[in-house]
């Protein structure tokens, strides 16, 4: 009991000369055993290594999962050392939800039928998103908590002490000038000594710890690159999917909307013919004044010979036909002309 009572009293008289060293550090009353240049260097670049690792974790665990609520889970889960439960991603609800529909509507309807092909690629869709949000997590985020819950704790801790050891050297040199008499004088040198030996010890510690940081970039910098490549790979995958399902809903769409004959109509007037006295018909081709150009958004390749083949960036000449299907227009390129697709162009002024 003597020993911890002790034990108490000198934890807090060391505590309260640290404090006291301090306020006058900062009052600018005593003096301060300053770093060298390189160390000071490595701590500034630690500080910023920390910083910016929790600002990028925060936001890519908000581009994974936007909802606070499900983070908020999430994390108690991972504190609790609970496995996190499966949760369904927003696109294969929708998905789900379409392919229910479809089946509610009749699967053979063709609503029910492109409500089905929509629903199974808003699945695949939610399936990427779920492999890329844990490709994610396992090479990318979790190196990231590592460095914060592990090297950099002790990196701080180790900086901890080593500023309760200047402290106390700091200490220990003030009672030295404040030393009177010869004895005072050499009991303070012989304080100053030891704690300039810690002091010294404690400082090469907190070095290594923090000469590790360069490690740790590189590092990061490897998970760095594989998250660009699930990133790449996921975006990849989508595209894909979109295509494929813009590729099944263009053929569907001819089949449930026939396209317009290829060629133009001709009209036909009735004009005298001098020479003869009879009346002959004249071609007149649509007014030129409805024409608008367009730009071609994507490749496209004519289902038949009554459509006209795209190609991305190229500008054709189109226009509309009384009672034509509002999804399409007539395209012309050159002497070749024939029905193309709205959703493939930018009409310009």
């Amino acid at each position: 009991m003597d020993f911890n009572v002790k034990k108490l009293a000198s934890d807090a008289g060391v505590f309260f000369t640290r404090a006291v060293q301090f306020t006058e550090e900062k009052l600018g009353q005593a003096e301060k055993t300053e770093l060298d240049a390189h160390f000071e260097n490595l701590l500034s670049r630690a500080d910023s290594t920390k910083n910016w690792t929790e600002k990028i974790q925060r936001q890519t665990e908000v581009l994974l999962q936007p909802n606070p609520s499900a983070r908020v889970e999430e994390f108690l889960y991972e504190k609790l050392d609970r496995k996190v439960p499966c949760r369904v991603s927003n696109g294969e609800l929708l998905g789900q939800h379409m392919t229910d529909a479809a089946n509610d509507f009749g699967p053979s309807a063709p609503y029910g039928q492109t409500l089905i092909k929509v629903g199974e690629t808003q699945k695949k869709l939610g399936t990427a998103e779920r492999d890329f949000i844990h490709s994610t997590t396992v090479n990318f985020l979790t190196p990231l908590r590592n460095f914060l819950e592990g090297d950099w704790r002790t990196i701080s801790k180790e900086r901890r002490i080593l500023q309760n050891l200047r402290l106390d050297l700091d200490a220990c040199k003030t009672r030295l000038k404040k030393a009177k008499t010869a004895e005072a004088k050499a009991a303070a040198e012989l304080e100053l000594r030891v704690a300039q030996t810690e002091f010294d010890r404690q400082a090469e510690v907190t070095r290594l710890l923090l000469e590790g940081i360069s490690s740790t970039h590189v590092n990061h910098l490897r998970c760095l690159h594989e998250f660009v490549e699930a990133q790449a790979t996921y975006f990849a995958q989508c595209y894909q999917y979109m295509v494929d399902l813009q590729n099944q809903l263009g053929s569907s769409r001819n089949e449930v909307n026939p396209p317009p004959p290829a060629t133009l109509p001709v009209l036909q007037v009735v004009s005298p013919n001098p020479a003869e006295g009879a009346l002959n018909p004249v071609e007149v081709m649509p007014p030129s004044s409805g024409t608008r150009k367009a730009r071609v958004l994507y490749d496209y390749e004519a289902a038949d010979s009554s459509e006209l083949a795209l190609a991305a960036d190229e500008f054709i000449t189109v226009y509309s036909l009384p009672g034509m299907d509002p999804d399409w227009l007539v395209g012309e390129r050159g002497n070749k002309k024939g029905k193309v697709p709205v959703t493939y162009l930018e009409l310009l002024s």
